[in-house]
């Protein structure tokens, strides 16, 4: 009997010199260079129009610059300059006043037509009443803020003409201190409670059937089911409006310019207008640059609180 001696099996031969796998490599590579071509144009429009201007208004917030001179560097004067400017805190307070309306009146509002939407209604009547809702929100805001202009005219305006009619008097509702501010809300409301509508619409759609059904069955009348089980139920789709609607309430400015010009005085005017007003009117840049960077600041901290209030309130997190 002969021995032999037994075979063992050779390793495959590389596919390369170095031993790699060379078809593997070159389709990560594609791959990897298709993922950066599709990211690339938002890449490149965050860094060119939001982090370039932000970093520019940050440099020119520590300087004096007028446009016509070179930036002449000034420290923190622009900002200890915002302390005794006097319109500044006026603007900030309509601010702040347009913000906390906008809140409530936004998210109520929308939130009664989304519950009344949900209802067992006919399909067609839903589809008229969503977009009849959500059609403000489509079109332009200045194209809206001249419409309302018109309605709130003092002579010719259909409001004052209800009013009278109805036993009132006319109110000057784009000249007046008091209600000059009621006027930019109602707008601001009125165009903006559409979109919120949809977001609530979407979310009690979500809401378990099921759940309400056996709330029912256990005796809960329709009031204690909304607040025990469908506030909770939808209170992810009230956090987003009620971050959009800050975020979009603090940069409100197109809305004043047509209605109100920011008067009568400052009676009106917001933050942004003021801004704009200092930067392209007087050339301030580098005080203008100073109180951009201030509302940033303050519309990131109420929007960092937010984030970290909501595990407190927001449920299937």
């Amino acid at each position: 009997m002969t021995l032999t001696a037994p075979k063992t099996a050779l390793p495959p031969a590389p596919l390369s010199g170095r031993g790699g796998r060379p078809g593997r490599q070159t389709a990560a590579r594609r791959e990897a260079l298709t993922g950066y071509l599709f990211t690339a144009p938002t890449v490149i429009g965050f860094l060119v129009f939001v982090l370039g201007p932000l970093v520019a208004a940050l440099y020119l917030s520590l300087t004096k610059y007028n446009i016509l001179t070179a930036p002449k560097f000034v420290g923190f004067d622009n900002y200890v300059r915002m302390f005794r400017d006097e319109r500044l805190a006026t603007t900030y307070g309509n601010t702040v006043l347009y913000v906390g309306a906008a809140v409530v009146l936004i998210n109520a509002f929308a939130l009664l037509f989304a519950v009344l939407i949900n209802q067992r209604l006919p399909r067609a009547l839903t589809y008229v009443f969503r977009s009849a809702y959500f059609f403000p929100y489509l079109v332009a805001l200045v194209y809206v803020s001249i419409i309302w202009q018109a309605l709130f005219q003092k002579d010719t305006g259909i409001l004052n003409y209800y009013l009278t009619a109805l036993g009132g008097e006319r109110i000057d509702w784009l000249n007046s201190s008091e209600f000059s501010k009621v006027s930019v809300i109602i707008v601001d409301t009125w165009r903006n409670v559409g979109f919120a509508m949809l977001i609530y619409v979407a979310a009690l759609q979500e809401v378990p059937k099921d759940m309400v059904e056996a709330a029912r069955m256990d005796g809960a009348n329709e009031w204690q089911i909304f607040r025990r089980i469908t506030l909770p139920m939808i209170s992810q789709a009230t956090f987003f409006n009620i971050t959009i609607t800050i975020i979009g309430a603090f940069q409100i400015y197109e809305s004043i310019i047509v209605l109100t010009r920011g008067g009568p005085g400052d009676a009106s005017r917001s933050v942004v207008m003021y801004i704009a007003e200092v930067a392209f009117n007087k050339f301030d840049m580098g005080y203008a640059s100073a109180i951009a960077v201030t509302l940033f600041l303050i519309i990131m901290l109420v929007t960092m609180v937010q984030f970290r209030l909501r595990k407190s309130w927001v449920n299937n997190e």
